[in-house]
């Protein structure tokens, strides 16, 4: 295969990619909007947004075994093809309850996609130099994907209305899928390999109850049964799956691996990245807009600062990966992006009363939105170094669909822990003056439209401050909660990279198993974390 045909491959597997980390976050600056078109009420806004992760997470250590069964690149165009679908299905979405499904709908499309596209990466490099800089952008692809995803929102609904955030995904598609099935390496796959349809539908329960119990509890008035039942769906989903894998002799997830202290490392950091990654994207383009009155546009610019520290972040550590190991990355790459944190809740005007800064220059938060984006390309490149290079040849597939697993559940995380807390901040901090309607007491959507509806104009202003200074409360503790989370969890990686490496693990699967299976990740030679 020529040098070129291979650089084109990962350009199509990344724009795949791409799709699928765009489509996280995109809804940021399009939610107000969203929200008053639809008229979609908190609890609908939060299944908008986590429908996505979600539905993916659920389905990801499943896919890679289709993969293994029904062929990478067909896995890839089957994904390509059902994303089109479900972005036109979105994109016209009358209610916010077929918007959901929409989303649910995408994921699934996304989740097809995401194995293969690290497994065509494996296929198509084979020089070990060559295959740390395709690692190296594709580890980062997701990271860069989430911070244009509001710029992408932004800059169509100037010119728009929200359905195009969907629509646009429709000629990337067509394009992808074209490229795709010219290019990519072909193959059959292997029929006889199994593939666990229920264990994702466990996985799926348990990861449903735990967000619709976060969700119930973080509202004014929590209904104490609907939580109980919702973390009893939850336990029973996990407990259930645990049981399945423990018993199969092909599961999907071998907890073996995770005994492996650099495994663990890894995992954790992936997480912690994308965690305060997503979180701090959603608060930030919320207060841009709501707050400071910024345009989605404007909001999407500022925002997507985080790319530029991003991709070059990245691509520069998988290029020197080889060289100074992963465990100055993964540690240094988390205590960077929480400095980067604190450095945006330092510089957002009206959050440290003492700078003074003047909310018609936003852009004072750029510089750490950079730094946020530079620590956390740094990590996941370290991250997939340190899971896949640890894993043994027999699991490397598994191993990698672990390593998505994480990403994913990290946004998903992110979204519904740092979203829910800001929206419980904001409803038990906020004073209403007198005379305010109680429904701005939900949110600050719904103060801003019960403000303009006030016939009072000082009241309205009244009004207005009161709930801008609620939402500041609960955007700066969101702020600081993802920074200590991020340090503890780079004091957590270290501790963990500084345990021995366990013994090898004995192969339970036959010797002359190809090295990529599952989602059919890249076998770094020797250990990486030295």
């Amino acid at each position: 295969m020529s040098s070129a045909k291979r650089w084109w491959i990962l350009v199509t597997v990344s724009a795949g990619l791409l799709l699928i980390s765009v489509d996280m976050t995109v809804l940021y600056t399009a939610l107000p909007t969203l929200t008053e078109e639809l008229s979609a009420d908190a609890s609908q806004k939060l299944w908008i947004i986590n429908a996505y992760p979600l539905v993916m997470a659920g389905l990801l250590l499943g896919a890679g075994t289709l993969g293994d069964r029904v062929g990478h690149k067909r896995m890839f165009l089957i994904g390509l093809t059902l994303f089109g679908a479900a972005s036109l299905l979105a994109a016209f979405a009358p209610t916010p309850g077929v918007l959901i499904g929409a989303r649910a709908f995408l994921a699934v499309g996304a989740a097809a996609m995401m194995p293969a596209t690290l497994s065509l990466i494996r296929i198509t490099f084979d020089d070990e130099r060559e295959r740390g800089i395709a690692i190296g952008v594709w580890g980062t692809m997701s990271v860069f994907g989430m911070a244009m995803g509001p710029i992408v929102g932004g800059l169509l609904l100037e010119h728009f209305w929200w359905g195009s955030v969907f629509l646009i995904n429709v000629p990337v598609v067509l394009v992808s899928l074209v490229a795709a099935a010219l290019l990519a390496p072909g193959g059959s796959g292997n029929p006889d390999k199994p593939w666990d349809l229920l264990a994702s539908v466990q996985i799926m329960a348990g990861l449903v109850g735990t967000v619709y119990a976060i969700k119930e509890l973080t509202k004014p008035a929590p209904q104490p049964l609907h939580v109980v039942l919702a973390l009893l769906v939850a336990a029973a989903g996990f407990w259930l799956f645990i049981r399945r894998q423990r018993g199969m002799s092909h599961p999907l997830i071998d907890f073996a691996l995770l005994r492996d202290p650099r495994i663990m490392a890894g995992v954790a950091a992936a997480g912690l990245a994308m965690f305060a990654d997503a979180g701090i994207q959603l608060v930030l383009t919320q207060r841009l807009q709501l707050v400071l009155g910024l345009s989605p546009l404007s909001a999407g610019l500022l925002v997507a600062a985080v790319a530029l520290g991003a991709l070059p972040a990245g691509v520069i550590g998988g290029a020197l990966l080889h060289r100074v190991g992963t465990r100055p990355l993964l540690v240094g790459g988390l205590l960077l992006t929480g400095t980067g944190a604190l450095l945006t809740l330092g510089m957002t005007p009206g959050t440290v009363p003492f700078l003074a800064l003047d909310p018609d220059h936003s852009a004072w938060i750029m510089p750490g939105l950079v730094v946020v984006g530079a620590g956390a390309g740094l990590a996941m490149t370290a991250a997939s170094a340190a899971i896949i290079g640890n894993a043994p040849k027999h699991r490397a597939g598994m191993a990698a669909s672990v390593e998505e697993v994480s990403y994913e559940l990290g946004s998903l995380s992110g979204v519904a822990v740092l979203g829910s807390l800001l929206g419980a901040l904001y409803t038990s901090t906020i004073r209403l003056p007198e005379g305010a309607p109680d429904s701005a007491r939900e949110g600050l959507d719904q103060a801003i439209a019960a403000a303009g509806e006030l016939p009072d104009g000082q009241a309205a202003d009244a009004l207005l401050a009161a709930a801008h200074q609620a939402f500041d409360h609960g955007y700066t503790a969101t702020l600081l909660i993802a920074t200590v989370v991020l340090v503890g969890g780079a004091a957590l990686t270290a501790r963990l990279l500084s345990r021995p490496a366990p013994a090898p693990v004995v192969p339970t699967a036959p010797e002359d198993e190809p090295a990529v299976s599952g989602a059919g990740h890249l076998v770094t030679k020797g250990d990486p974390t030295e």
